[in-house]
C-alpha cells in the first residue's frame, strides 16, 4: 500500500510540475504547438499513470470533480483551496483508503490462520507461529545468533509464489538475529536437515507496511529446509 502512495504522488507531482511549467510561462498557442493527438496522449499517460499507481474506479468516483481541479490548475482560475490544503486532502484521503484496505487484509489474515490451525499436523507456538514439519532432520539446532544455510519457497495464502532459492539453484545464507521474527524463530525449531513449512503472522513477518510484492497484513507461507550451520 505505502508502495502505491508513492507511486501516485510521483505521478502527481510530475504532473503539477509539468502544468505549472506551462501555465505560467506566458507562451502563445504558436509557441506550445501540441497537436490534438500529442495532449490526447499526454493526458492518457497521466491517467494512466494514476490509475496504475492507486486510483481504480472502486475508490475514485469522482471524476468530474477531478477533471475540474485539473482544468482551474491548468487555465489559472480561482481554485476551492490552495494548493497546501489540496495536498493535506489528499494525503487525508489516501491515509484513510489504507486504514480501511488495511483493516479488511488484517480481518482475511485472522480468518486465514484461524481455519489453518485446525489443519492435522499443524503446530502453534506461544508467539502465534504455525508450522508443520515436513521432514524431521537429526543434526543440531541453531541459535538466536546462527548464521545458517537454506533452501526455500515463499507463497502467500492465495498461493502468489514471490520468492523461490529452488528455481534460482542457489541457497541462501543469513544470521537469524537479522531476519523477520517469523524465520528467526521457526528455525531455531528445526534441525539440520529438517524441512519445515512455516506460516508467519504479519506480525512476525513485514507487518502492515508489507516489503516488495508482499502486501501489507499478508501472511507468509515459507517451505524451507535447513542445510547447514555455519
Amino acid at each position: 500500500m505505502k508502495r502505491e502512495l508513492i507511486i501516485l504522488f510521483t505521478v502527481f507531482i510530475i504532473t503539477v510540475a509539468f502544468l505549472g511549467c506551462n501555465s505560467g510561462s506566458g507562451s502563445s498557442k504558436e509557441e506550445v504547438n501540441f497537436s490534438k493527438d500529442a495532449s490526447y496522449a499526454l493526458g492518457l499517460n497521466v491517467g494512466s499513470g494514476l490509475r496504475d499507481g492507486l486510483l481504480t474506479d472502486e475508490i475514485f468516483p469522482n471524476i468530474n470533480e477531478f477533471m475540474k481541479g485539473m482544468k482551474d490548475g491548468m487555465t489559472g482560475k480561482e481554485p476551492r483551496f490552495d494548493i497546501f490544503e489540496a495536498r493535506y486532502i489528499i494525503e487525508s484521503a489516501f491515509e484513510a483508503i489504507m486504514q480501511e484496505r488495511g483493516a479488511e487484509a488484517l480481518i482475511a489474515e485472522t480468518a486465514f490462520l484461524a481455519e489453518n490451525a485446525r489443519n492435522p499436523g499443524v503446530i502453534i507456538t506461544p508467539s502465534g507461529l504455525q508450522y508443520e514439519v515436513l521432514i524431521e532432520g537429526t543434526g543440531p539446532k541453531p541459535t538466536y545468533e546462527s548464521i545458517v544455510e537454506v533452501h526455500y519457497e515463499g507463497r502467500l495464502t492465495d498461493g502468489t509464489l514471490f520468492d523461490n532459492s529452488y528455481e534460482r539453484q542457489e541457497s541462501v545464507t543469513f544470521r537469524l538475529s537479522e531476519v523477520v521474527t517469523g524465520w528467526s524463530e521457526g528455525l531455531q525449531l528445526m534441525s539440520v536437515g529438517s524441512k519445515y513449512r512455516l506460516f508467519i503472522p504479519s506480525e512476525m513477518g513485514y507487518g502492515d507496511y508489507g516489503y516488495g510484492p508482499i502486501p501489507p497484513y499478508a501472511t507468509l507461507i515459507f517451505v524451507v529446509e535447513l542445510i547447514s550451520i555455519l
